[in-house]
């Protein structure tokens, strides 16, 4: 609907309406009396659902999920000082993920600020705060310069390489009146453009190749198409934790994510090329870059300081991945010659390697291959930071689509319960018809169970697999393996679930014995809204190999 340009609105009345041109249909956080006139906007349009997390890190992880389930632009509000101050480490996680999302916050007035007044929600050089946490950050300074300064936020979030971006605005300007704005329309976003005479050069080089390999990253997920017609042509796929379901996971030509298992580290020495898309090649997946690839390594990637960051690039093409695969496929017909051993040698990699993962999971095998008969093909799969995302989550619960995937990428505990719910939110405002699922430790899932209310009051469709040992469990395998088996501070007293659950409303079964799982599952899964499904682990018994740690180069030839 178009605006009334002949009354004025206030600035943020205008913010609204322009996240609307911008194709928003969530936003996240908390109310306060630094974002009220941008919040107040938003309940009288009624255009955006506001979900009104518990805390400002809470909110931002949901709007960081939100953003990458749903592909779109992930919105948070705070407000200024302590609550700004209380989403920089939820900032920190989507700035590692590189999400696009706006983080708005307020700002005291005008009038007052730098001024060192001890003046209430004032923190000192909060915007200097906010750009080491923030791809960019932006303060408005004038009611006439809001919207462009927003515009320009909102564009160089989604400018590849993507990631959060804040933008701090005094309540008197957010109050403040201006003329309805006649251009709402976002700025463009324009891809990184290869250079023909790269991707010649990068074909010709790929054309000798009879074992070529692609890596792919998150940078990738968009590149889908691309990268099926190079797969028709014979090249194989391993994809890092971000690029999961670019290629859906239950394809034999595709290693998926075990792309640091043994197995596949000898497969690599058989390749005779690697192209790396859109992958920052992460220490934790490449076992502190000892991982051996093949070589030649060549690499593409939007963001051109990519460019020999962690291995030696054999060569290099900046540009986007859509744009460069498909380049790179035109450029290939009928002109790679592969190996006929090539796809069974991958195949045998993948086996090999799943198998040696389903066995250290012991009893817990049983529970990943039933919830991946019950999860069927249209689900979100949200992990936090826990030992059993680290043996399995991570690559063993096949997904199949490139928005399926949610990770807490910078290993922060924790996060993945308000992900879980930005998750949820995101598939019900697109219609996309997934159920969230969302795997959990205890000792993370404890950091913010404010967010579970959260979930119960916006009827979030996402299931909680909480792994429940009482302890920090990574922790403690650490200490067997490098502290003597010293232990310390790391048990925990946690809740009772069950009457936490029926304090909130919320659904819950505790499966203690592995001949109830199904029977948990289907009620977990067939449950309208937010439910636990609590593994008693000490009922159930450990993993058969302990996890301690990521893995290092000593510890994977071991």
């Amino acid at each position: 609907m178009p605006e009334n340009h002949n009354h004025p609105m206030t600035v943020g009345a205008a913010i609204a309406a322009f996240l609307e041109e911008c194709g928003v249909k969530a936003a996240f956080g908390v109310i306060s009396i630094h974002n009220m006139p941008i919040l107040d906007a938003f309940n009288e349009r009624g255009r955006i659902r506001f979900i009104m997390a518990r805390g400002e890190a809470g909110g931002t992880n949901m709007a960081d999920a939100y953003a990458r389930t749903t592909g779109g632009l992930g919105v948070c509000l705070t407000s200024t000082g302590t609550a700004a101050g209380n989403a920089a480490g939820a900032m920190v996680e989507a700035l590692t993920a590189g999400t696009p999302l706006l983080h708005l916050t307020g700002q005291i007035e005008t009038q007052y600020l730098d001024q060192s007044l001890s003046y209430i929600h004032e923190a000192p050089d909060q915007l200097a705060m906010l750009q080491s946490v923030s791809k960019a950050a932006f303060r408005v300074r004038s009611a006439e310069t809001a919207l462009s300064t927003i515009k320009l936020a909102v564009q160089t979030a989604l400018t590849a390489p993507t990631g959060p971006v804040s933008v701090e605005i005094p309540i008197d300007i957010q109050a403040a009146l201006i003329p309805a704005p006649t251009d709402l329309q976002p700025l463009p976003v324009a891809p990184a453009v290869p250079s023909a005479r790269a991707l010649d050069e990068l074909a010709e080089r790929l054309a000798r190749a009879r074992r070529p390999l692609l890596w792919l990253g998150g940078g990738a997920r968009h590149a889908g198409a691309a990268v099926a017609r190079l797969m028709a042509l014979g090249v194989g796929v391993v994809t890092s934790t971000q690029g999961r379901g670019i290629v859906p996971e239950d394809d034999e030509r595709s290693l998926g994510a075990y792309n640091l298992h043994k197995p596949v580290e000898n497969f690599y020495q058989t390749c005779d090329a690697m192209l790396v898309v859109g992958s920052r090649l992460r220490g934790n997946e490449t076992l502190k870059y000892e991982l051996k690839l093949p070589r030649p390594l060549y690499r593409v990637d939007a963001d051109p300081a990519s460019e020999g960051r962690c291995y030696a690039t054999d060569y290099f093409v900046a540009g986007d991945a859509q744009l460069v695969l498909e380049g790179l496929a035109d450029r290939l017909q009928e002109r790679l010659s592969i190996d006929p051993g090539f796809m069974a040698d991958l195949r045998a990699a993948r086996v090999a390697a799943e198998k040696s993962l389903l066995d250290g999971l012991g009893p817990y095998a049983e529970l990943v291959q039933q919830l991946q008969q019950a999860a069927g093909r249209n689900f979100n799969w949200v992990r936090d930071v826990t030992v059993s995302n680290s043996t399995w989550g991570n690559r063993q619960l096949h997904i199949f689509d490139p928005r399926a995937g949610v990770h807490a990428l910078g290993g922060g505990i924790g996060q993945g319960l308000a992900m879980g719910v930005g998750a949820a939110v995101g598939a019900a405002v697109t219609a996309s018809g997934r159920k969230t699922l969302c795997l959990s430790g205890d000792g993370g899932f404890i950091l913010n169970l404010g967010e579970l209310a959260t979930a119960v009051q916006e009827k979030a469709n996402v299931v909680f697999v909480l792994m429940n040992d009482q302890r920090y469990g990574v922790i403690q395998n650490i200490q067997d393996a490098q502290y003597g088996g010293r232990r310390c501070y790391v048990d925990l007293h946690t809740p009772d679930y069950a009457q936490l659950c029926s304090a909130l409303q919320l659904g819950h079964v505790r499966v203690s014995q592995l001949a109830d799982l199904a029977a948990g599952l289907d009620k977990a899964l067939s449950a309208s809204g937010p439910f636990i499904l609590e593994i008693d682990m000490l009922s159930i018994g450990s993993f058969k190999t302990a996890f301690a740690g990521p893995p290092t180069k000593v510890a994977a030839v071991a």
